[in-house]
């Protein structure tokens, strides 16, 4: 189970995550928040493909799914 909801109610959480005091140090940039949603999308997909590939049983459907695995692995090194 996921900790941290468990010990403080939904609003109080959300209502501290809203206030100014919360965040430490300089917030990030539009281009850095971008940057981070495309990581984060290109991970995602990551996942999904490498568990496709887990059940995958076809030739070519394998090898297309590993030359996608590649490109993201490419994009997510090219992120940083």
């Amino acid at each position: 189970m996921a900790r941290g909801w468990e010990s403080k109610s939904v609003e109080e959480q959300q209502s501290q995550a809203a206030s100014p005091s919360s965040q430490t140090g300089p917030r990030p940039t539009p281009d850095q928040l971008a940057r981070q949603r495309q990581r984060q999308g290109l991970l995602l997909s990551r996942t999904r493909v490498i568990q496709q590939l887990e059940t995958a049983q076809n030739a070519q459907h394998r090898q297309m799914l590993e030359s996608a695995l590649a490109d993201l692995d490419a994009r997510i090194a090219r992120l940083g």
